[in-house]
């Protein structure tokens, strides 16, 4: 029944009561019109293990799938909240992968956001319940819906191949380093294959002395070089990486910031990174978000949704 990480704002309801949960959503439900507020505080409070606990009991009561009502009944951004927060993580995130690749053109964002920011473990996860969900491997569904470099950076970061381990080695840092920069700032044109080779294979620690020798051998940070030399995807998923490598909740406090900066917003961005991070790292992304911009992430996301979209993703944010 733990949460899957210990600082998130979603934690283990205490007195967990799961067919009292169970008649709260169905008494939700029935009638003309929904009770959107129980919903909320039903799903929006609980763990995701103690929401598939509360499915199960829905299925074994009431003898029809809880996700399937609850979609007959809601609409919009908050139906959207809702059936994530009824996945397991491997399958909210397979299901977001699989929603940005199919039907015409590609959401990369969803895709970069994704395999540039989770573990080893859990992108094999996810590539499994990809295969189990749509009979096809996830890895052939992007190579089919990418091109280029870009796809060449997803299939490396697919293979869940990194380095997990904590060892530096201060030769190689040194000689990645000055490779990154001979492939990069120091000569015409850019030979992305080594960036590939050293950002999505070494582990995190000696990225962060690579990143240090690199400042020292070219007199730029690794971010500003990326963005000189490459464009579009992937200059995006390099810098993901980077930055997920340097701050995991930095990277997405400022992924929710620009989902909600100006007029509009991102809606698809704003719903994966509260849904999926609620559980993980959600105090800790609240916190890089103030420092960076000024502001809480309670505000901004107060300032910009409304009505029970704002409530649920208010709950996830937690004061």
């Amino acid at each position: 029944m733990a949460a899957i990480g210990n600082r998130g704002t979603v934690v283990e309801a205490a007195a967990f009561n799961v067919e009292e949960d169970v008649n709260r959503l169905r008494g939700a439900m029935k009638g003309a019109g929904t009770d959107e507020a129980a919903v909320i505080e039903v799903l929006a409070r609980r763990t995701i293990a103690q929401r598939q606990s509360i499915k199960e009991a829905y299925k074994l009561t009431v003898g029809k799938d809880l996700a399937d009502d609850l979609q007959g009944e809601l609409t919009g951004n908050i139906e959207k909240v809702v059936l994530g927060l009824l996945m397991i993580a491997p399958k909210y995130d397979a299901y977001e992968l699989r929603t940005a690749i199919k039907g015409s053109g590609t959401e990369e964002a969803a895709l970069i956001d994704i395999l540039a920011s989770r573990t080893n473990a859990e992108i094999r996860a996810i590539t499994e319940v990809y295969m189990k969900e749509h009979g096809k491997s996830l890895e052939d569904d992007i190579e089919a819906d990418t091109s280029g470099m870009f796809k060449r950076v997803l299939v490396s970061l697919l293979t869940a191949g990194r380095d997990e381990s904590n060892s530096v080695n201060e030769t190689q840092a040194v000689q990645d380093a000055k490779e990154i920069y001979e492939a990069g700032e120091a000569c015409w044109g850019t030979d992305e294959v080594k960036f590939l080779t050293v950002l999505c294979v070494r582990n995190r620690n000696h990225l962060l002395r690579v990143f240090e020798e690199y400042q020292k051998i070219s007199g730029r940070d690794i971010e500003d070089s990326i963005k000189r030399e490459m464009s579009g995807s992937l200059e995006d998923v390099f810098l993901a990486i980077v930055k997920c490598l340097r701050n995991k909740p930095a990277f997405f406090a400022e992924r929710l910031y620009k989902s909600m900066k100006g007029l509009g917003t991102t809606d698809s961005v704003l719903i994966r990174i509260m849904v999926a991070r609620a559980e993980i790292d959600m105090l800790d992304i609240k916190t890089e978000f103030s420092k960076a911009y000024g502001k809480t992430l309670h505000s901004f996301i107060h300032g910009d949704s409304s009505g029970d979209y704002r409530k649920i993703l208010l709950e996830l944010c937690g004061e």
